[in-house]
This record gives C-alpha cells, structure tokens and sequence, in this order.
C-alpha cells in the first residue's frame, strides 16, 4: 500500500505525517487535532492551566471521545444484531402468513368450488323434485279423472240394481196379486 507524505499546522507548528490514509484524510484528522488543541487552550486558559500541558490534555480529550465512540460502536453492533434478529423474525412471521394465506386460498377456493358443486347438486334436485310433482299431479289428476269415473260406474250399476231390484218388486207383486186371484178364485 502507498504511503501518503503530508505537511499539517496543528497548533502553530508543522508536522510532516505519512500514512496509508488518503492526503485528505491526514489533512482532516490533523484539522481535527489543532481545532481541539484550540479548544483545550481556551478552556486551560479560564481554568488556568499551563500551556504545555494543552498536548497531553488534547490527547486524553480526543482518546475520551475515541472510548465514547467506541462505545456508541459496540451499542451500535449490539443494536444492529438485535435488528437482524428481530428482522430474521419478522421475516420469518411475513413468510409463515404468506404460507398461511396461500393455504387459506387453496382452501377457500376448494370451499367455493365444492360450494359450486353442491349448487348443482341442489339445483339438479330441484328440478328433479319440480318433475316429481309434475308427475304427482298429473298422476292426481288421472286419479281423480278414474275415480270419477270409478264412481259414475258404480253410480249407473247402483242405478240398475235399484231398477231391476224395482222391477223385481213390481213383478213380485204383480206374482202375489195373480196369486191372491187363484186362491180367492179357486
């Protein structure tokens, strides 16, 4: 990898610093360290501290924030892994209720299907029954038709008994007058 020569001004004094990182990235952190050096400066001098203690001061500020960043980093992680897991589960979840709504469909659609089939069934009974009673009534009919004339039959043959048991009582009297006349003739 190439190493990067760069000359930096931090706190009023040049450095050349060499890296791996970018020329733009040295010239950032070397940025970073005088404006915090400046800083420190400011404050030592309210609280009255030696100016050459603003190095060491600068450097137990900037490892300060390095160890809180480090720390924000872990929590960061330990948030990250807990939000692929919680994502893990929620996909699963997502795709148990795909699994399940697919099933729902497949089972609805067989409902419906056997619900169409079942109307069929019920609408050919229907037309069976209707043909049933068609036939029930037309046979009612032809029954009540025979019946009547079963019934005129009867009447007219019930007619004739009582015409001919009539005439059988005429002549039976007529007999019993003819033979009161030879006994009292006789």
């Amino acid at each position: 990898m190439e190493h990067n020569r760069v000359k930096v001004k931090i706190y009023g004094q040049e450095y050349v610093i060499a890296g791996e990182m970018s020329r733009e990235d040295i010239i950032k952190v070397a940025a970073y360290v005088d404006n915090k050096m400046m800083e420190i400066t400011d404050a030592a001098k309210a609280a009255g501290a030696v100016p050459s203690n603003i190095a060491v001061l600068s450097a137990v500020n900037i490892t300060s924030e390095h160890f809180k960043m480090l720390e924000e980093m872990e929590d960061l992680k330990r948030m990250n892994f807990q939000l692929e897991k919680d994502a893990q589960h929620y996909v699963q979840l997502w795709d148990e209720s795909k699994k399940n709504y697919m099933d729902y469909k497949e089972e609805t659609q067989a409902i419906v299907l056997q619900k169409d089939e079942l109307m069929n069934q019920l609408r050919a009974r229907d037309m069976e029954i209707q043909q049933l009673k068609a036939v029930a009534e037309a046979a009612k009919t032809q029954a009540a038709n025979s019946m009547e004339e079963v019934v005129k039959e009867i009447e007219d043959k019930c007619r004739e008994l009582e015409n001919s048991f009539f005439d059988l009582q005429m002549e039976n009297l007529q007999l019993k007058r003819e033979l009161e006349k030879y006994k009292n003739n006789g």
